[in-house]
């Protein structure tokens, strides 16, 4: 089973239902794909680069193709082949993003500061991605404007022009009201501050696997980055960034989704390519709290719940697990007693939630706190997801119901997950993606 069709038709035109039978035993090994999130930030640094660039371990989602085309029609040619992401220094700078594909993803504001950087201008639409909640970018606009540019903000687009020379070097916090530190507006502020003739502060930056993987590419390519603690980034720019050859890390999201659906049919999954010490401290500990163990095993990780799914009295969601919430949900509905989930990125997170009643789950939502009464049967429903992770959820919660369920959002899962239905088909899963 190829989970991904090469296409970047809107997802209102997507008519694919994924037919799932639940019941199966999930056990088996599993290669992890690259980084989604991280691959994003890439290939907007990407832009940076005087010489050519290649990201090897690209996933094949959606997303990297979507960001594929928006540079090569932007000027700088790029293209994916196979699992390689190469990037050829531009020649004509044409710095207005599409509407389409631009309105396609979250990263938008960042892919518009690489070319805003290089090209000294750029017209760029609002993003789009995962509409759960509404997330501003008023942060991305402060380190614009900071680095010298001239802002012209409608409903629907963003308009940016820096002087002649560049970008200049600046301050700026990037510390949201609610959220805490941006991490869209940290890498916003780093590809420009990599372009500013002296050193510029970021204030408060985050320091997200994301982020770092940047400012790895970007130090590799000649730029002097510095890290006062977590209060502070300190960059030097360059007129000349290398390029060259990057690795992308495996995916921590598709990790942490592989290891929920298997262990919610009480099997396990022996992740190939992840070792324990790559998974950050707080998922770790989120995990283990719900009841999965990660085991060192050969170069990887055995992913396993001996002793079952077990509740949480609270389960405080972080930056670094935000992106598994939905799916920690869809597990938690199957562990006796009552669990309750804080999500503390975004004021709302919970459009798994109505779909998992659906299944028969016990769970709630009070704005950014769900609460989940378990272990509930489940039995198989029809349902939608209109966000990648809430998708996810759903095929979690629809391996362990009885009967044949039918989930809706094929194309929002290929916008993060490469192959992630066939992996789970190789371990047990019966599943099909039909047409309707």
């Amino acid at each position: 089973m190829n989970d991904l069709t090469q296409t970047l038709l809107p997802p209102h035109t997507d008519t694919r239902t994924i037919r799932v039978t639940g019941g199966h035993r999930l056990e088996g090994t599993a290669s992890v794909q690259g980084s989604k999130n991280v691959a994003l930030h890439l290939c907007a640094a990407a832009q940076l680069a005087d010489t050519p660039i290649t990201l090897v371990g690209i996933p094949g989602i959606l997303d990297t193709h979507v960001c594929a085309e928006i540079l090569s029609r932007t000027g700088t040619p790029a293209k994916i082949t196979s699992d390689r992401f190469e990037v050829a220094p531009a020649s004509d700078w044409r710095p207005v993003v599409p509407d389409q594909p631009g309105g396609r993803i979250r990263a938008t504001p960042v892919m518009a500061a690489g070319l805003l950087a290089r090209a000294g201008q750029v017209r760029f639409p609002l993003p789009g991605g995962d509409a759960f909640t509404h997330r501003l970018i008023d942060r991305h606009l402060a380190a614009m404007e900071a680095a010298g540019a001239t802002l012209s903000v409608t409903a629907s687009h963003v308009e940016a022009r820096l002087p002649a020379s560049g970008p200049v070097p600046f301050a700026v916090d990037v510390m949201t009201q609610k959220w805490g530190p941006s991490l869209g507006a940290t890498v916003t502020a780093m590809l420009l501050a990599a372009r500013a003739r002296g050193t510029s502060t970021i204030l408060n930056p985050n320091s997200e696997p994301e982020v770092l993987a940047t400012a790895a590419l970007l130090a590799a390519g000649g730029v002097d980055i510095t890290w006062q603690g977590a209060t502070a980034l300190h960059i030097t720019g360059t007129d000349r960034v290398t390029g060259g050859t990057v690795d992308i890390p495996p995916d921590r999201l598709e990790a942490t989704t592989l290891a929920l659906a298997c262990a919610i049919t009480g099997g396990a999954v022996h992740l190939s390519n992840v070792p324990v010490a790559t998974f950050p401290a707080a998922l770790v500990t989120m995990l283990d709290d719900c009841g999965i163990e990660l085991v060192p095993q050969d170069d990887g990780t055995l992913a396993r719940s001996p002793g079952g799914p077990r509740p949480v009295q609270t389960a405080t969601v972080s930056a670094t697990c935000s992106d598994v919430q939905p799916q920690l949900t869809a597990y938690l509905t199957q562990a006796p007693g009552t669990s309750r989930i804080e999500e503390r990125i975004y004021t709302a997170r919970d459009s798994h939630v109505a779909p998992l009643r659906a299944f028969g789950a016990a769970v709630t939502s009070d704005g950014s706190a769900i609460t989940v009464h378990g272990p509930s049967p489940l039995t198989a429903a029809r349902v939608a997801g209109e966000d990648i992770r809430a998708v996810a959820a759903l095929v979690i919660a629809a391996l362990a119901a009885e009967g044949t369920s039918s989930v809706q959002g094929v194309y929002h899962l290929q916008r993060g997950y490469d192959n992630l239905l066939s992996k789970l088909a190789t371990m047990g899963a019966e599943l099909e993606v039909i047409q309707e």
